[in-house]
């Protein structure tokens, strides 16, 4: 029987912090192989491909040097997780090389919202006003940053959009997969699904890529793996509710990359924007620092 980790916020807040900052590093890959950046562009079906096919690579290679102990899987539960996980990561690669990369990113890490939200009724979570004041003020930095505008409903953005939807729903399925399975079998088995997908995804569009495009794939898929591994071991020592806004830090990273990568300087309105979003995470850190202390003392 697998032991659920100990409920932790502080570290759970730490560590998707740090997985967005990967996250975010795959869009920029993304958006590089998805334009002329780095050759001819890349369908998106083959971008998601190399990073599930590099993701397993890496996963299946530590399996073989530290021989984990696995359980059994729910199939379900991974399917479903992978299902959504898989159509939400292709749609989000297939709208940032149409559109600025903090855009799309703006756009599609809406889906904490939609977690937030789908907790309620899937996993019975509890949200309480500070918390939804919280991501109301995650969401309207999110807006900023996205400068609401005609362009924001051209197809691209759509894209995104329908990504952070499907998003929402896969952190559900991590959650509910977080506390019943050890973190590295679900990993490990989200990947293989997600290849074999992939890989009868982009069979019909496939071409050879050049060398700077398989090393970016390789980035990406190795990236994202680390990404996933941070953010499920988040997943399991918090609320899904909690962990979710947290996400909205990958806003801030996607704009470092966009002035490290394309050379565009973050304006007002986008400081603007990242300063609400570290405003309803600190609110919403703050919140939990004073009530799980008074919970647990209540407990003895």
């Amino acid at each position: 029987m697998f032991e659920p980790k100990t409920q932790n916020p502080a570290l759970a807040a730490l560590l998707i912090l740090t997985a967005t900052a990967f996250i975010a590093a795959t869009t920029l890959f993304a958006k590089a192989l998805g334009t002329d950046a780095l050759g001819p562009p890349l369908h998106v079906l083959q971008i998601s491909h190399g990073r599930f096919l590099f993701a397993f690579a890496a996963l299946a290679s530590v399996a073989a040097i530290l021989r984990p102990r696995l359980g059994r899987p729910n199939w379900g539960l991974h399917i479903g997780r992978t299902s959504f996980g898989w159509l939400g990561v292709t749609m989000m690669f297939a709208s940032v090389a149409y559109i600025p990369l903090a855009d799309a990113t703006a756009i599609s890490f809406l889906n904490p919202v939609f977690a937030m939200v789908l907790a309620i009724p899937l996993l019975g979570e509890r949200v309480g006003p500070v918390r939804w004041s919280a991501a109301a003020i995650a969401l309207v930095g999110a807006m900023i940053l996205l400068r609401p505008t005609p362009d924001s409903f051209q197809p691209a953005a759509l894209l995104a959009f329908a990504a952070a939807m499907l998003m929402g729903m896969e952190l559900i399925f991590i959650k509910k997969l977080s506390g019943r399975e050890p973190i590295f079998q679900i990993l490990l088995i989200n990947n293989m699904i997600g290849l074999g997908i992939a890989t009868l995804a982009v069979l019909p569009v496939w071409t050879p890529p050049t060398p700077l495009q398989w090393a970016a794939l390789a980035g990406l898929g190795t990236l994202m793996a680390c990404a996933q591994t941070l953010f499920v071991n988040a997943m399991a020592r918090a609320d899904a509710s909690f962990v979710a806004p947290f996400s909205y830090a990958t806003l801030i990273a996607a704009a470092i990359y966009d002035f490290i990568g394309f050379g565009v300087v973050p304006d007002a309105i986008s400081l603007i924007g990242a300063a609400t979003i570290i405003a309803g995470a600190l609110l919403l850190a703050l919140r939990e620092a004073r009530v799980r202390p008074v919970a647990a003392q209540d407990a003895l």
